[in-house]
């Protein structure tokens, strides 16, 4: 039986600690992701070029030190709590919308995508601001022109207008309706073949089935948007010259010029790090979503009827 969903702010709250959690356990794999998106086909003289994931790890902590794997960690921590809390709040209330704006009582493989898709269309305008900035900070060729969050936002909006903040707001877009089709698509689909556990009598069965639905989501998720994020870093951290029009502006663009000058390959940048941390941390969220959404149902919150 499904569980009717908890008021909003219910959701709100569990998905905050889910964002929390999971950015926390994997963030320097998300440091390693983008560094790797970020360089071209060649070296730049005076920077590192990294192979691979490994060789990005060996050389961040042997000419930067282990800390720099969180540098601008404060910005995706004030970003998780919004975002994750966007996700599956909005998944959850996009759900209730559909369900009776198609007049079906319980949830679909189609409304799990579709519901998703919005979910993420949603989530997208939360994250733009906080996704430019943490790219800034993390990319090394810019992170030296800050001193810190405060200073990346102030010298971006007073340089380039507070627009600039939302710089890459098309493509992200694009990244998140993907990944939250493919990520909540999937859960619905695992859930559907995998054997049912009650939560009462199997919580530990419980719990591996939410983890590995949400692994799987968020596997498929990431090979579905891989190619969208390594448009939107680029467009990110591109700063906007008067009279000039950027390399990267538009996310379907975007792609055809990454494809022609570096192979398809290149549209893939970062996946293992990324597929590393989303698929194992699409299996954290879920699990630490529904855990604090079922202590808040013991603690007495009433369902939306």
């Amino acid at each position: 039986m499904t569980e009717k969903p908890l008021p909003f702010i219910y959701q709100f709250g569990a998905g905050a600690i889910a964002g929390v959690s999971e950015i926390l356990l994997m963030y320097p794999l998300d440091v390693v992701k983008t560094r790797v998106q970020l360089q071209g086909k060649a070296p730049v003289p005076g920077q590192d070029y990294y192979t691979g994931m490994a060789d990005c790890f060996r050389k961040i902590v042997k000419n930067e030190g282990p800390a720099r794997l969180y540098r601008g960690i404060a910005a995706p921590i004030m970003m998780e709590a919004p975002k994750r809390a966007t996700k599956f709040a909005a998944n959850d209330s996009w759900g209730i919308f559909y369900r009776r704006l198609f007049n079906v009582e319980k949830p679909t493989q189609p409304l799990a995508i579709l519901t998703g898709a919005t979910a993420g269309a949603t989530e997208a305008f939360v994250v733009v601001p906080f996704e430019l900035v943490k790219i800034r900070m993390q990319d090394p060729a810019s992170a030296s022109k800050y001193s810190g969050i405060a200073d990346c936002v102030l010298k971006t909006v007073k340089n380039e207008g507070p627009l600039a903040l939302y710089n890459g707001l098309e493509s992200t877009l694009w990244r998140h309706i993907l990944w939250n089709a493919g990520y909540f698509g999937c859960i619905f689909q695992v859930k559907q073949l995998l054997p049912k556990a009650d939560k009462k009598a199997e919580p530990t069965k419980a719990m591996l089935i939410d983890f590995t639905s949400g692994a799987i989501g968020g596997t498929v998720g990431t090979i579905l948007n891989t190619p969208m994020d390594v448009v939107k870093s680029r467009i990110q951290n591109t700063s906007k010259v008067v009279g000039q029009v950027p390399k990267y502006n538009w996310a379907w663009p975007g792609l055809g010029t990454i494809m022609k000058e570096e192979g398809f390959g290149a549209l893939y940048k970062g996946f293992i790090p990324k597929v590393l941390r989303l698929g194992p941390g699409g299996g954290v969220l879920l699990v630490v979503y529904t855990g604090v959404m079922d202590w808040f149902r013991k603690m007495g919150a009433k369902p939306v009827e």
